[in-house]
């Protein structure tokens, strides 16, 4: 059985604080990096990553909305090949100093009845331009143009916790879109729907993010022979490549006693947020947990024989990080154990 781990954020992505490292206990984890053969490639977003695994060539922007729709339009009534689509997802602005920052769902919650009432908002005020607002879910939301705009995106995870006055669409069409971006604020703004949301304490949905934008691919292909993940886009990949998905399992030993031979990828991302909005407790809280639930029994199945083959991707903003172990690299008594920390460095 080979398994391939994609964990991104599993470095802290600031190295002037090294003392976030200290007294974690990380021996398995370490030793399975320190026995790899590694390696470090130009960074890349995760949605950028699973697409190049699955064989999906970017367009304008990587087409993570055409792909999510396969999952959230369950009646496939609106999935023409030749049609374009953009994410556009709620969020809530917040003006800090000359910064504009965004937070995205991770951090509020919107009910399915919401997101359809600010939809129907955007529809009546927007749908003379040829759009059409779609909230499948309730933090992802569709937009379907008559026309394909000319036009690149930030991706959400590129944005989510920081500053977007610089991450705004590019192209020749951006100027109609980031005219639309601020229409929709005014909109939002004063929706009753915000207003009861702030009496109650939560945060007002005051805009959304445009994202994610293409036609479907015609071809969606992968290596592997499974998906485990609770990703909407790892999930939508194998849908659309017709391969195996399920949710993830809290613990590697629950995903041996299920998973049969084969290629198997995980996607362990409960990291990945921890580090876009800098909270530094829930990472290393969520760090130990992998080492316990994932790491120390994945380090015990190689031994033992049971995976053949261990591969650890993980993003962040300075590289992609391969970490590749089989049984026998676990014999290399020269490559001594080194802290989590010293890969954050190279």
């Amino acid at each position: 059985m080979n398994l391939h781990l994609l964990v991104p954020g599993l470095l802290w992505p600031d190295n002037e604080i090294p003392e976030i490292y200290n007294d974690l206990s990380l021996a398995a984890l370490e030793t399975l990096l320190a026995k790899s053969h590694y390696t470090k490639n130009p960074p890349l977003s995760m949605e950028a990553w699973l697409c190049q695994a699955f064989g999906v060539s970017k367009q304008q922007d990587w087409p993570v909305a055409p792909i999510t729709l396969k999952i959230d339009d369950t009646d496939e009534m609106l999935q023409a090949q030749d049609e374009y689509w953009l994410r556009a997802d709620p969020v809530h602005l917040r003006i800090e100093n000359n910064h504009i920052l965004l937070a995205d769902s991770q951090i509020f919650s919107i009910s399915l009845k919401e997101s359809t009432q600010f939809a129907d908002t955007l529809n009546q005020n927007f749908s003379k331009d040829g759009l059409l607002f779609l909230p499948f879910q309730p933090d992802r939301w569709y937009v379907r143009t008559d026309k394909v705009p000319r036009l690149q995106t930030h991706l959400l995870s590129e944005v989510a916790g920081k500053n977007i006055n610089q991450q705004l669409p590019i192209g020749e069409d951006s100027r109609v879109w980031h005219n639309l971006f601020n229409e929709i604020q005014m909109l939002l703004h004063d929706h009753p729907l915000n207003q009861a949301r702030e009496i109650r304490g939560d945060l007002a949905i005051n805009s959304i993010w445009f994202w994610g934008g293409g036609v479907m691919p015609k071809h969606i292909g992968a290596c592997y022979d499974q998906v485990w993940s609770d990703d909407p886009f790892g999930w939508a990949l194998a849908v659309a490549s017709k391969i195996p998905h399920q949710p993830l399992f809290e613990t590697a030993r629950a995903w041996q006693q299920t998973a049969k031979p084969g290629h198997h990828l995980v996607i362990l991302d409960s990291l990945a947020n921890k580090t876009h909005y800098k909270n530094i407790y829930e990472w290393r809280q969520c760090l130990s947990s992998l080492e316990n639930n994932w790491f120390k029994p994945l380090f015990t199945a190689i031994k033992a024989g049971k995976i053949t083959q261990l591969t650890i991707t993980t993003l962040n903003d300075d590289g992609v990080r391969n970490f590749k172990l089989t049984r026998s690299n676990l014999w290399k008594f020269w490559r001594r154990t080194k802290s989590l920390l010293s890969y954050a460095k190279n």
